[in-house]
């Protein structure tokens, strides 16, 4: 006979080392990669609008998210602003709509009022 027979070698019931770990590391280089592409970024930009929004003061010229430019002429609390659109055309918006500062103004120094 030409060919030979082949048997079954029996099945280990122990899984063979590192076969648990080695299904899992695939989806965890996803997460990391997903993280540091996608969600830190995110996060980055976030907080950088946060501050954005924190700082805005009387003077700066903003674009609003409907795409409207102004300036702040006065920040009513935390989360309103008056922005003047056109002269004597003041509207009151949310500062977390707030899409850009395009200038910013420099704060007055205490020492500017006592020159004189």
């Amino acid at each position: 006979m030409l060919i030979s027979p082949a048997f079954a070698q029996a099945a280990g019931d122990a899984a063979p080392a590192g076969g648990m770990l080695v299904q899992l590391l695939p989806f965890v280089v996803l997460i990391g990669i997903f993280y540091f592409l996608l969600i830190r970024p995110q996060q980055k930009r976030a907080k950088e609008h946060r501050e954005m929004v924190n700082n805005v003061r009387r003077g700066d010229v903003v674009v609003t998210a409907g795409g409207l430019i102004g300036k702040v002429t006065k920040v009513v609390d935390d989360s309103e602003a008056e922005v003047e659109l056109a002269e004597g055309v003041r509207v009151r918006v949310v500062k977390a709509t707030l899409a850009d500062v395009r200038s910013k103004t420099e704060p007055a120094s205490p020492k500017a009022s006592n020159d004189k």
